[in-house]
């Protein structure tokens, strides 16, 4: 994954190419971990010493309402961003807390444009429990 396919995602979503946002959209599509504004200011500032934490939570913003990234509220003390757009679900874990794709469990309302007469533009379908690696480390102590 290179910059080059940072900046086609901005400009095929209708988003005015920079510098900090094609940074921004290049570490959503490199870092699959469902980042939050600071994981993501983390990781640029050593890079771009100006990048403030409002520049990124406002692109992150500006990327999620223009499709070019997913925001996730599957926790309600934190948003995370997704850089995949293809329609998929959500797993949280309740203990360790990390968010999780899940591909092959596709509802029917993923694909719908309507539903009771109200047109659709966004689903969030969401799994919350214990994974499986929180379950393993359980049953080991």
């Amino acid at each position: 994954m290179n910059s080059k396919e940072a900046m086609a995602r901005l400009t095929e979503c209708g988003v005015k190419p920079s510098v900090q946002r094609i940074a921004i959209m290049h570490y959503l599509l490199t870092h699959y971990t469902h980042p939050t504004v600071d994981d993501v200011y983390r990781g640029l500032s050593g890079k771009m010493p100006t990048l403030s934490r409002t520049t990124v939570y406002n692109t992150l913003r500006l990327l999620s309402e223009n499709n070019a990234a997913q925001m996730i509220t599957i926790d309600e003390h934190r948003v995370c961003y997704d850089g995949n757009i293809n329609a998929h679900a959500h797993f949280y874990c309740k203990q360790c807390r990390k968010v999780y794709d899940i591909f092959d469990e596709v509802s029917p309302l993923l694909s719908c444009k309507t539903v009771g007469g109200h047109s659709v533009d966004d689903v969030q379908l969401y799994y919350k429990g214990i994974c499986s690696e929180c379950m393993k480390e359980k049953k080991e102590n």
